[in-house]
């Protein structure tokens, strides 16, 4: 039976070990990842029974809100204790190797041995191919609207174990803990917890199997799906059948302020865009650069009562991961200049620490300066900003001397991932 095989000790261990290398916050018991192990040692006989009689209760999730990319509005997160994504995260083992090889091709979310730029990548050939319009569905708030009835329908077509069927309903109907008070919860999959990711897959996989039905080329990655079409007159009518089937067959609804039919160069997916090239080319979309400005602003105001190496020491791994994420990128244009923002950035920083005309006097002398130049730039009535962009601050902190202070960049660092992938 499926809950023996969930329940199975190389895969509850194997359970243990993601969850505490995921880490992450304390539920609404407040119980962390360290004190899982000492707690299961002495609980878990009597979880283990419940689990395998269908008595065991999930403890409410604890809400927690993040803003959105962009800073519009809230995401809601749903935090289970550690006990709960302990058992999610075994029966996602379990589930998983139930679920994915009958999951669609092109779905690309939350899934072993595929990514977002196995998704990008998809995209860019539809497009080359000659499908240069596309239908950009956005679900609204996709993530708190789950029909469970609907969502658990699916499941049932593939999981016959009554204990598990139970015990997913039960962790979907967990209450939402908010100020000490919980709410009970009849729609929804909280993000937050091991398991929602594959139970948005299994609902939205009736989705691309309508789609392949259809024949048509599209891509999604989680609730994130794009339909290419030739046409604008084929994209609108796809948009209104696929709304309508959406509606009537998942009970969810398509947003239709957010939602398109447009050309890709106009759009943005997983935070790429493309050249309106016959063979286009990827870059990254200008909300993506600008969400990244936006991320680096506290760092540069803690910048101002450390030293510059501090600074870069935190900036590398933000700047490292997003090229990660950006690596498939053709336009090498941004990159130059988010280069040349941040060395402008990192100059400011230096600039304002200086405070006053004659420590700067002193300090751009001290960088090789000559005394007329640094006279006139010390002395200068200008902001910071101005001053980090000028030849005497240029000179006296070159592109070389943050290079050697150890800061990396955005032009090396994508060169590098694409020298070893």
């Amino acid at each position: 039976m499926l809950m023996e095989e969930v329940l199975r000790r190389e895969n509850m261990t194997a359970a243990h070990e993601r969850v505490v290398r995921n880490g992450g916050a304390p539920g609404c018991d407040g119980m962390t990842v360290e004190e899982l192990m000492p707690y299961c040692r002495e609980h878990w006989p009597r979880i283990r029974e419940e689990l395998l009689h269908g008595t065991y209760v999930p403890a409410p999730v604890r809400k927690v809100e993040i803003p959105k990319p962009g800073g519009k509005g809230t995401r809601m997160l749903g935090i289970p204790t550690v006990l709960d994504r302990l058992i999610q995260q075994a029966l996602l083992q379990v589930l998983q190797l139930v679920f994915d090889p009958t999951f669609s091709d092109g779905s690309f979310g939350f899934r072993q041995r595929r990514s977002v730029h196995g998704a990008v990548a998809r995209a860019r050939e539809y497009i080359a191919a000659g499908y240069r319009w596309l239908v950009d569905l956005d679900l609204e708030k996709f993530f708190d609207r789950v029909n469970h009835d609907v969502l658990m329908a699916r499941v049932a077509r593939r999981v016959k174990d009554k204990r598990v069927l139970l015990l997913i309903r039960r962790f979907l109907q967990a209450g939402i803990m908010d100020g000490g008070l919980v709410s009970p919860r009849t729609e929804g999959t909280p993000q937050g917890g091991p398991l929602s990711p594959l139970l948005s897959n299994i609902l939205l996989d009736e989705l691309d199997k309508e789609l392949e039905r259809r024949g048509h080329c599209f891509v999604r990655y989680a609730d994130d799906c794009n339909v290419y079409v030739r046409s604008r007159v084929a994209g609108e009518r796809v948009m209104a059948s696929l709304e309508r089937f959406l509606r009537e067959r998942l009970r969810l609804k398509v947003n239709r302020e957010k939602s398109a039919v447009a050309r890709p160069w106009e759009r943005k997916f997983l935070g790429y865009t493309v050249t309106s090239n016959f063979q286009p080319r990827l870059k990254v979309a200008p909300q993506s650069v600008e969400r990244l400005r936006v991320k680096l602003k506290p760092v540069w105001r803690r910048g101002r009562g450390r030293s510059l190496t501090s600074t870069i020491v935190e900036l590398n791994p933000i700047i490292r991961g997003w090229v990660s994420h950006y690596r498939l990128v053709d336009v090498k244009a941004q990159l130059e200049g988010l280069d040349a923002w941040v060395h402008r950035r990192l100059r400011c920083v230096l600039w304002r620490q200086w405070k006053t005309p004659r420590t700067r006097l002193k300090r751009l002398r001290r960088r090789g300066v000559d005394a007329a130049r640094a006279r006139a730039g010390a002395m200068n009535p200008r902001g910071p900003w101005w001053n980090a962009g000028a030849s005497h601050m240029n000179q006296a902190v070159p592109n070389s001397a943050l290079r050697d202070m150890g800061l990396v960049s955005f032009v090396d660092e994508h060169r590098r991932l694409a020298r070893s992938s």
